[in-house]
């Protein structure tokens, strides 16, 4: 017998629009303004996918009850069409609406105006990252002074315009749409006040930046014993399933990473040794997990001939806190020695998109380093550093990390250790993923080493 056709599908149709744009808005897919993030993407448009064909299936056989063999057969070729059609229309859709706002921000239009509250370091970490990341959707009108006026601003480079005291009136007339606070001695009471001066119709949306070595809390859990209020303090993620998940994901992803770059490998080796005499890889002890000892591995980017000195007089100088700068004011490279000469012009490239790196994969298939976790410090490095900074060898060093991605050298040692430990509080599976599929980004166009 031919399998009856799906007549009764019709209101079904109806349904459609409806989920798939409520699907959309609640995977915030329509949010068109802020930063062009990829990664992002790539994870909410299979989500909105996915969640969209799964409603519109418990609709339809909620509705249609029990079903033939055939037409069973029928719906579920439907339905996976429907996916399929969905996740390719989405990534379709949203790329296209990408490439016109970037076309539209070269024009200075879809821009989000925004202004910083804070003359500080913090503050001037700020406005660098903006200028610099024109992907994130903002544009400057000016910086606010948390103080009085009297107080000499920390930096000639922020754009001072006034205090904090003026928000409300710039709010008004230049139409700010995110204030960035960036201070935080800022009294509480001085900043709601001027908040609730500002008013609740200009639709203005407040952002506090902490500073990351002050500010960042250790994760904490609400508890109670009988009618006493505990607070139960974090504890690590990363155990039992967890950490085979983990290796689990390390083994399969570093295994097709190898295979796909195995061609560049070859590459870069023929390159290294035409340029300068000595062994293609360079092998140097590393501090692991608990404290292990190992060989982390990577391509020679310096001359053979060459030793470590100058890079332990630097990282001495940035533990201490008076030195270590290798780049300039303006974009300081931590740890790294300034105009190295025993960098290699191959070195050099390979440093700008991090290759050098690439055979610590081996250390990952090894067991010795994870994809995602702290980078593995020298042993001598260790040794200059505090029992507070040797929290992060908890667990296995990574090839990535959230600090390469959050501003890599640019930031101070004590706030690299910060975005360490926030790492092995909060890690999860999907932090691992996010931190993957930013980093080639971070290679590409958001090398420090430059």
């Amino acid at each position: 017998a031919s399998v009856p056709p799906f007549q009764s599908g019709w209101p079904l149709l109806l349904v459609v629009p409806l989920i798939r744009i409520g699907t959309l808005w609640r995977c915030q897919l329509y949010r068109v303004q802020g930063e062009f993030s990829l990664s992002q993407d790539l994870v909410r448009i299979p989500k909105a996918a996915t969640l969209g064909s799964v409603m519109l299936i418990l609709i339809a056989f909620m509705f249609q009850g029990s079903v033939e063999v055939g037409r069973a057969a029928q719906l579920r070729s439907l339905f996976v069409l429907d996916w399929v059609y969905a996740l390719y229309g989405l990534l379709v859709l949203r790329l296209s609406m990408r490439m016109i706002q970037v076309v539209a921000r070269r024009r200075g239009w879809n821009f989000i105006s925004a202004v910083i509250v804070g003359d500080g370091d913090m503050a001037e970490m700020c406005l660098e990252e903006i200028t610099d990341n024109p992907r994130l959707g903002y544009q400057l009108v000016g910086v606010l002074t948390s103080a009085n006026g009297a107080q000499e601003p920390s930096s000639s480079r922020l754009p001072i315009i006034g205090t904090i005291h003026d928000l409300p009136a710039l709010i008004r007339q230049c139409g700010i749409q995110e204030v960035l606070i960036t201070d935080s001695k800022l009294h509480p009471q001085s900043l709601f006040e001027t908040i609730m001066k500002c008013g609740h119709t200009h639709r203005v949306h407040y952002h506090v930046i902490p500073n990351l070595f002050n500010c960042l809390p250790q994760k904490t859990d609400l508890d109670q014993i009988g009618v006493l209020p505990m607070v139960r303090l974090f504890e690590e993620p990363m155990r039992g399933l967890n950490r085979y998940l983990k290796r689990g994901l390390d083994l399969l992803a570093s295994g097709v990473l190898m295979l796909v770059t195995s061609p560049l490998w070859l590459v870069l080796a023929i390159l290294i040794k035409r340029e300068s005499p000595g062994p293609v890889f360079y092998k140097q002890e590393r501090v692991g997990m608990d404290g292990h000892v190992f060989p982390a591995y990577k391509f020679r980017s310096m001359r053979a001939d060459t030793d470590d000195q100058a890079h332990r007089e630097a990282v001495k100088a940035m533990l201490r806190g008076d030195g270590g700068n290798g780049g300039t004011e303006d974009k300081p490279l931590y740890g790294k020695v300034k105009d190295d000469d025993r960098v290699t012009r191959v070195g050099r490239w390979m440093r700008r998109f991090s290759l050098d790196e690439l055979p610590q994969l081996i250390n990952v298939v090894r067991g010795e380093m994870s994809l995602v976790g702290p980078r593995p410090l020298p042993v001598y490095q260790v040794e200059e550093s505090t029992d507070y900074h040797r929290t992060r060898h908890h667990i296995k060093p990574g090839l990535t990390g959230l600090w390469q991605v959050s501003g890599r050298n640019r930031l101070p040692f004590d706030e690299m250790v910060r975005l360490d430990i926030y790492y092995i509080e909060h890690w999860s599976l999907w932090l691992d993923l996010k931190i993957m599929l930013k980093t080639p980004t971070v290679m590409l166009f958001g090398s420090t080493e430059n």
